[in-house]
């Protein structure tokens, strides 16, 4: 059974290795080409968010190892602070098993009790199996930033997305 909990700092080295791991898959699925942070900074960077009213990153865990991440933080901008972005990778072998949709309904319940009421995210035009999954939760598809992300030597399309928390 997988659940979904607040990551901590001790979750730094298997959160590296699943980052670096769906980076590796020939989807090209996340924005790294190369090596996720260190194991160190980010445990850094976990021990800071705990402390962070303003952002969260959130561990899918079966019975043996973390199969997925949530990254959450709220824009910074006085106009825009009901706003959050949302970041999420699920490792392949627990695709399509509902580990996704936990993730994301997470990122509601963290909106609701942050006073966030739009999630916004960026998806890669190829990405088909993500873009299905988001579309199916009630993300909306609010339009396409072209050649947005630089990414291993080229500039690629973003689909921006978002969801209205109720």
């Amino acid at each position: 059974m997988t659940v979904v909990r607040p990551a901590k700092p001790a979750d730094a080295r298997a959160l590296v290795e699943l980052a670096e791991s769906v980076g590796r898959e020939d989807g090209r699925w996340i924005l790294g080409t190369g090596p996720w942070r260190p194991v160190e900074d980010e445990r850094r960077y976990l021990r800071a968010i705990e402390q962070h009213p303003d952002a969260a990153v959130f561990a899918a865990e079966d019975e043996t190892r973390i199969v997925g991440r949530l990254s959450l933080a709220r824009d910074t901008h006085p106009a825009s602070r009901h706003v959050a972005d949302v970041g999420l990778m699920v490792a392949e072998s627990h695709r399509r098993q509902g580990v996704g949709t936990m993730l994301l309904d997470q990122s509601v319940a963290w909106a609701r009790s942050s006073a966030i009421s739009k999630l916004e995210l960026h998806v890669f035009p190829w990405n088909e199996p993500a873009l299905r999954l988001y579309e199916s939760f009630g993300f909306q598809r609010e339009g396409l930033r072209r050649r947005h992300y630089e990414r291993g030597g080229e500039f690629v399309d973003a689909i921006l997305m978002a969801y209205f928390v109720d």
